[in-house]
C-alpha cells in the first residue's frame, strides 16, 4: 500500500485521488527459492523490483502506523527504490508499506466472524464479480448510447463465467473448487469505476450513471460481492476453471 510521507498518520493513497496508479502493473516473479521471489512493479518506462522474503532488508525493519479508512494499522516500510518509483510517478512524496505476518487487521465487526482478517484492501479480503452481470449492465449502458465498459473497471479478484445475471446477489455463500466463502456484503462502487485501467484516465460518467439508474439503493450503487473465506485449510487453493456453486 502507498501512504503519504508528509502526514503524521500516513494515510493511504489510492486511485480515487490519483487515477494514474492504474498504469502500474504488478507481477510476482518466482526465483529458484522462495527467498528469491520478487514483486516487479512497472509504470510507463520505469520499473522497480522488491524482494518478497520478509527477512530481507528491502521489506524494511522500520515500522510505521498507517491509516486505511478508519483503521490504524502497523506496517513495515519498504526500502530500496520503491518510494522513489512511486513518488516520481505521482509527483508526491509517498512511501510503500507492507503488512507484516504478525499484524492482523480484522474485518469490520458488523460483517465479521471471529478470526476474519483483511490486508490493506478497503474492507474485505476478496471481491467477486460475474460476466453475466456485466453483460446485463452493459446492455443498459449501450441502450443509453454509451460504450460498454470492461470488467477491469471493477477491479475484481475473482470473475465468474456463466449463470444468470446477479445470481451472486441471491446467495449468502459460494463454493469455488473446494473452498467456501461467505458473502456478507455487496460492493458499493465509487468513481474509480470511471477510470480506464489501461491509461489511468477517467473517461466519462459510465458505469456510475447507469448503475445509479438500475443498481441504486439509498445513497449507494452496487456491483459485485465481497467475500470472506471460511475455515481455510493450510494449502487451500482455487484456480481458473474451478466449478462455482452459489449456496443459500
Amino acid at each position: 500500500m502507498l501512504v503519504r510521507s508528509d502526514e503524521g498518520r500516513a494515510s493511504f493513497v489510492t486511485q480515487r485521488e490519483h487515477p494514474v496508479l492504474a498504469r502500474v502493473t504488478a507481477s510476482i516473479e518466482l526465483g529458484a527459492t522462495p527467498e528469491t521471489h520478487i514483486l516487479a512493479l512497472r509504470a510507463d518506462d520505469a520499473h522497480v523490483e522488491i524482494p518478497l522474503d520478509p527477512a530481507t532488508a528491502s521489506l524494511g525493519r522500520e515500522r510505521a502506523t498507517v491509516r486505511v479508512w478508519k483503521d490504524d494499522v502497523d506496517a513495515a516500510v519498504v526500502g530500496g527504490d520503491a518510494a522513489a518509483f512511486f513518488s516520481t510517478l505521482l509527483g508526491l512524496d509517498v512511501r510503500l508499506v507492507a503488512m507484516p505476518p504478525d499484524v492482523v487487521r480484522p474485518v469490520d465487526a458488523t460483517y465479521a466472524r471471529p478470526g476474519d482478517r483483511v490486508s490493506f484492501a478497503d474492507g474485505f479480503p476478496v471481491l467477486l464479480t460475474a460476466e453475466a452481470s456485466l453483460d446485463e449492465l452493459n446492455g443498459h449502458i449501450v441502450t443509453a448510447g454509451a460504450a460498454p465498459v470492461p470488467m477491469s473497471r471493477f477491479r475484481p479478484n475473482l470473475v465468474v463465467a456463466g449463470g444468470e445475471p446477479f445470481a451472486e446477489e441471491r446467495a449468502s455463500r459460494v463454493r469455488i473448487g473446494r473452498v467456501v466463502f461467505r458473502m456478507p456484503k455487496r460492493c458499493a462502487r465509487c468513481h474509480v469505476t470511471t477510470v480506464d485501467q489501461e491509461t489511468g484516465v477517467a473517461r466519462d460518467r459510465e458505469p456510475l450513471r447507469t448503475l445509479a439508474l438500475h443498481r441504486r439503493e439509498g445513497q449507494h450503487v452496487y456491483f459485485g460481492q465481497n467475500l470472506v473465506p471460511e475455515d481455510l485449510d493450510e494449502g487451500a487453493e482455487i484456480a481458473v476453471g474451478d466449478d462455482v456453486e452459489y449456496l443459500a
